[in-house]
């Protein structure tokens, strides 16, 4: 409707520009971006200065992902309006759209000209800085860009033209990156410093930082001292008051005779000060009128400095373990009282453990209602007692140290608790969580030990029990990542999907913990969804890009200089994110196995990706690891936890594994290149078509595979197991241990011989011919045992138990990919061969002899294609028999035996195998048909 209403104008008014730019944004947005293009350019070249059409074809331009038009617009909308503060503050964005730091500077000066304002003095100031944060060299920027910034503001302070806060900010900024510690510090304790006023404590925080960077300890101490005096709760200050106290300590400092011990006044330079100081802030929390916990924690950090420097006796501080025991009297109802704790339980001899928490047991009310019974708290402050004594009994190893009876018998309980706590929910919102739900986490952890110790049912359990925990609590999102955790194990990827949708994340979380879900998605044969959720993913890193250039606009409107570096960093640390890079590959891999060669020829479809063999778009160098690998509680003992050793193998392994996909994706983007008709035995002519080129890149992306493969197999050989609750590993090695891999290559090699009996032709090629019937037959052998490794049930019953093998799921998915790959050298191959079969018939006919022998390349190509095609027969009967069993497999059958279950557990554990089983069969039924359609193009293959 917009398109016609803007074409009845049109009619009318021939020559009005912004209904001309309102009917391309119409056509944008329908899809017909070149219409739009066109129409946009029509106006463009007019170079238009009215307000409307500027600002309709900077809407336009944005839409389009084309920043730098703008720019263009509001340069000759400049020219035509020397004197408009509008347009010049219209050309100065759309430069910052565009990271055009030198320009926005002469635009930021030529702006303050016409209408002297302070801000665009400054904004020309800060692209300055920018220029510097920019430029490769840092002799540059430290001797250039800075001076001269530095320069610029110091002309306004002598000037006395200073006005805002964000200008001593600048100020600030511009020398503290000069390393010109002492001057900023002067600024800040100065005049100027008093207008830093709007967050809390700025101008100290300000000053802490340069005292640090000047190493000036007496200063850090006692303005740390004096901030301490002001709020005793402020932990960063304890950190600064024992760093500064230790480093007087070591120095030997001692205070000047007759003056000030310091500019910020008094200083502690001796242990007896620092422990006097904190038993006075101890003191004085009692009288306070709400409980601080800084002070009390502050006297374990100094035992823990103190322990470390192997002087801890002699200060006669108290025992940790008292103090702990009283901290928990005071704290213990506070769910932040575990957290704080956590931190200093290393301080405790492991000889003690038992004795602490039975020490904290005894102090909490809980009472019991029969002889036998478990003693229960009687309100919402002992359960929050309890569960910290509980969380503490985890993190201590205490429960790792029992046997299967004793663990199973702790789950029990736990459950048990887990239930009675639900009483004091029953106000609760449903976007509120339960005050038990720990107790449910809890018993699924010890669970999950059971099963990694080989115990099956232990995982059936888990999922029995999350999933009762998310009926009461359905907003816990550590319910439903752990499920998803689980359920990803097992191979179900159905109810996934729902559960990370009903996550909710938001923004950067899809980078965060996207991994979750993008990991799992392809590699357990559900396409479709695999498909969403990559969009999902895309979608937020292209969108990323727009959004941050708006941010760093903001940022220039409101004066909030600081802030603009920050932002681009963080679009410099999404573009080289390690997961956006995954899911990009991943997802046009995905795009070629789902409609190349199905609904669009594969040329088309390399062509709509943009894809070209000679181009690798991952900056491999700067590759940035932004997975949150905690986003798991967990209260495993250190030995137990995931480690920096376990990120940094991880890392590896992921880098590993997206440079075989890739690799894997440049070099099927390459097939389409070769399939041209090339002058058999004409060197020149091929050079000049720049296919030769072509198949050059081929074979040395192949080499680059060979080197990305071996270097897969050795890091597998150091067998890592990662924590339960760590980073999944990736698909490499079960992309080693099917045979994927093997057939993969040897099929990239494949494509090599074909392009050299294409170039040398039929008469003289009988060797390569030969090896070319050799690969074929070993191809036909590899993709055989391929499959027999899909082999087997997906679900089995053994004893009453259910087995899953989600490795046969994985295999299946591999085994499709493979085909997929195998019918596009097919297809490069019949584009081979048909030219030579027809010009071998033409001579046939003009020799008239029937005797004209046939090369025996054909007869390979024809067996080895009816081979392919019977194959790919046996594996869609194979699924269609997967589908009968899993369709026949009587799960009410089960015997829930040994789990002890109650009634309403049951009822979970009916629901969780029925998600298990319908995930299986709808990843059965999607291979199944990806796979009929293969077998099609299969049969189209007959030269």
């Amino acid at each position: 409707m917009a398109i016609q209403q803007a074409d009845k104008l049109l009619k009318k008014h021939k020559d009005l520009h912004c209904a001309k730019v309102l009917k391309a944004i119409g056509l944008q947005r329908t899809g017909k971006q070149d219409e739009a293009y066109a129409l946009a350019q029509e106006v463009a070249a007019l170079e238009p200065t009215d307000d409307n059409s500027l600002q309709a074809l900077t809407i336009l331009y944005r839409e389009m992902h084309r920043p730098e038009l703008v720019t263009k617009l509001y340069e000759a909308a400049v020219k035509k309006v020397p004197n408009s503060e509008e347009y010049h503050s219209h050309l100065f964005m759309a430069y910052a759209r565009v990271g055009e730091y030198k320009k926005m500077q002469q635009a930021g000066m030529a702006l303050y000209k016409i209408v002297p304002k302070n801000p665009y003095y400054f904004w020309s100031v800060m692209s300055l800085i920018m220029q510097s944060i920019s430029a490769q060299d840092e002799n540059l920027s430290k001797t250039m860009f800075l001076p001269l910034a530095e320069r610029m503001v110091e002309k306004m302070v002598k000037e006395d033209k200073i006005e805002a806060e964000a200008e001593v900010e600048l100020y600030y900024m511009i020398l503290e990156r000069l390393e010109k510690y002492k001057e900023a510090l002067d600024v800040v304790r100065g005049k100027l410093g008093e207008k830093l006023t709007s967050e809390l404590q700025s101008r100290e925080n300000k000053c802490m930082a340069m005292y640090k960077k000047l190493c000036r300890w007496p200063e850090c101490n006692a303005l740390s001292r004096r901030l301490l005096l002001k709020n005793s709760d402020d932990w960063q200050f304890y950190i600064t008051y024992f760093d500064s106290v230790f480093k007087l300590i070591d120095e030997s400092w001692t205070p000047p005779p007759e003056e000030e011990h310091s500019l910020e006044g008094e200083v502690h330079y001796s242990i007896e000060q620092a422990v006097k100081f904190i038993e006075e802030r101890i003191t004085e929390e009692s009288k306070s009128s709400r409980p601080l916990r800084g002070p009390y924690l502050a006297k374990l950090e100094l035992i823990r400095r103190l322990r470390y420097r192997g002087c801890n006796d002699e200060y006669k501080l108290g025992d940790p373990e008292e103090l702990m025991f009283q901290y928990f009297k005071k704290f213990g109802d506070k769910p932040c009282c575990f957290t704080d704790l956590k931190v200093f339980v290393d301080l405790l001899p492991s000889s003690q453990y038992t004795k602490f928490i039975s020490q904290l047991l005894e102090v909490i009310p809980l009472s019991a209602t029969a002889e036998n019974e478990i003693a229960l708290p009687a309100d919402i402050k002992a359960l929050q007692q309890h569960l910290c004594v509980v969380q503490l009994s985890r993190l201590l190893g205490i429960y790792h140290a029992m046997d299967k009876k004793q663990k199973l018998s702790v789950v029990r309980e736990l459950m048990l608790r887990y239930r009675h706590g639900l009483e004091f929910g029953k106000s609760c919102l449903k976007t509120e969580l339960q005050f038990s739900d720990y107790y449910c986490l809890l018993a699924v952890h010890l669970l999950l030990d059971l099963w990694l110790e080989g115990e099956e049912t232990a995982v059936w359990q888990c999922l029995t029990l999350l999933e009762e925990g998310l009926s009461h609590s359905p907003s816990n999102a550590q319910f439903k990542l752990l499920l998803i955790r689980i359920y990803c194990r097992l191979g179900a990827f159905e109810p996934v999907a729902e559960l990370y949708s009903s996550l909710d994340a938001k923004h950067i979380q899809h980078d965060t913990i996207g991994y979750l879900l993008t990991r799992y998605a392809e590699s357990l044969g559900h396409y479709a969804a695999a498909s969403q959720s990559c969009n999902f993913a895309l979608r937020f890193f292209h969108s990323n890009q727009k959004d941050t250039s708006e941010y760093i606009i903001q940022a220039y409107k409101y004066g909030a200089f600081e802030k603009i570096p920050e932002f681009i960093a963080f679009r410099n640390r999404l573009n080289s994110s390690l997961h956006f890079a995954q899911v990009r590959t991943e997802r046009m891999l995905l795009d070629l196995l789902l409609e190349a060669n199905i609904s669009t020829s594969l040329e088309e479809s390399i062509k709509s990706m943009g894809l070209s063999p000679e181009e690798d778009d991952i900056p491999w160098k700067d590759l940035r690891d932004n997975r949150d690998l905690t986003v798991l509680f967990n209260w495993d003992p250190k030995d137990r936890d995931i480690s920096e050793e376990h990120r940094k193998l991880s890392l590896e392994e992921e880098t590993m594994w997206l440079r075989i996909r890739s690799l894997t994706l440049r070099l099927v983007s390459g097939l389409p290149t070769l399939s041209h008709t090339i002058q058999p035995k004409n060197s020149e002519k091929t050079a000049e078509n720049g296919v030769s080129s072509k198949i050059d890149t081929i074979r040395s992306l192949l080499q680059h595979l060979e080197a990305a493969v071996d270097s897969g197999k050795k890091f597998l050989e150091q067998k890592i197991q990662y924590p339960v609750l760590g980073p999944p590993p990736t698909r490499m090695a079960g992309f080693f241990s099917n045979g994927s891999c093997q057939c993969q290559t040897s099929l990239f090699y494949l494509v090599s011989d074909i392009y050299e009996l294409d170039t040398n032709g039929l008469e003289d090629s009988a060797e390569i011919q030969e090896r070319i019937g050799n690969s074929f037959k070993s191809l036909v052998e590899r993709l055989t045992e391929l499959f027999s490794k899909c082999k087997g049930d997906l679900i089995e019953v053994r004893d009453g138990t259910l087995k899953t093998h989600p490795d046969l799921l994985e295999n299946l998915v591999f085994f499709v990919e493979t085909i997929s790959i195998a019918l596009w050298v097919s297809s490069y191959c019949d584009s081979v061969l048909r030219p030579f079969k027809s010009n071998l018939q033409k001579k046939k006919k003009k020799k008239k002899e029937s005797s004209v022998a046939m090369p025996p390349v054909f007869t390979h190509f024809l067996d080895y294609v009816n081979e392919l095609q019977t194959l790919t027969s046996n594996v869609i009967d194979h699924i269609k028999g997967l589908e009968i069993i899993l369709t026949a497999l009587k799960l009410e059958e089960l015997s829930l035996k040994d789990t002890l279950l109650l009634q309403e557990e049951t009822k979970f554990t009916k629901t969780v195998q029925g998600k298990v089983r319908s995930s299986y069969h709808h990843s059965i039924q999607e291979i199944g048909e990806l796979l009929k359609k293969r077998l099609d193009t299969i049969k189209k293959l007959k030269i």
